[in-house]
């Protein structure tokens, strides 16, 4: 049994790294659309408003979580509307998005199993193949402990992920100043 494992093992781990890339680029990408798209939504012009509504995110409702004195208030010592969202809204939008961001980094990471549809090799795919080769030879128990194995490897993934949002959450997080209703790890 080694010996079988020792050979398909690897094989199954060799899916992980495309994976944790599309996770990651997934995030990326949604995370440099999302926060533009949602300030155009909350604080550009009506017409870029309703352009922008087509996109629905995280960011949006983060945004608007903030106070609209906090615009006022920066808009009143003389700051600009953009420098007002940069150093005002931005930050805190930030650090309120990152408990819903964890959520969709786990939806996210579930997701890539889909891109296996077009042919891309990453973690479920890679078991499938594996599965498919050796259900004849060994035998159909082996099809459950790959899966398992698989399963194992998307529940690690996503715990690690979360960690290291939670990780993020408490580094930004400002001393004294706790969001109502946060549930403490």
């Amino acid at each position: 049994m080694s010996v079988i494992w020792g050979s398909v093992g690897p094989l199954i781990v060799k899916g992980v790294p495309t994976t944790i890339l599309m996770t990651l680029a997934l995030l990326g990408v949604g995370l440099l659309l999302g926060f533009p798209l949602a300030f155009a939504q909350v604080y550009g012009y009506r017409p870029f408003r309703w352009f922008c509504r087509a996109y629905e995110q995280i960011f949006r409702g983060a945004i608007q979580a903030i106070s609209q004195g906090q615009m006022m208030a920066a808009r009143s010592i003389g700051m600009s509307k953009l420098q007002a969202i940069r150093y005002i809204i931005l930050p805190q939008a930030f650090r309120l998005s990152i408990p819903p961001w964890t959520n969709e980094f786990s939806s996210v990471l579930k997701d890539t199993s889909l891109a296996s549809a077009i042919g891309v090799v990453e973690l479920a795919k890679e078991g499938t193949l594996i599965m498919t080769r050796i259900q004849y030879a060994l035998g159909a128990e082996w099809i459950l402990i790959i899966w398992m194995v698989v399963a194992l490897i998307y529940l690690v993934l996503t715990y690690a992920g979360n960690r290291s949002l939670a990780f993020l959450e408490d580094r930004v997080r400002i001393p004294g100043f706790e969001m109502r209703g946060r549930i403490e790890r």
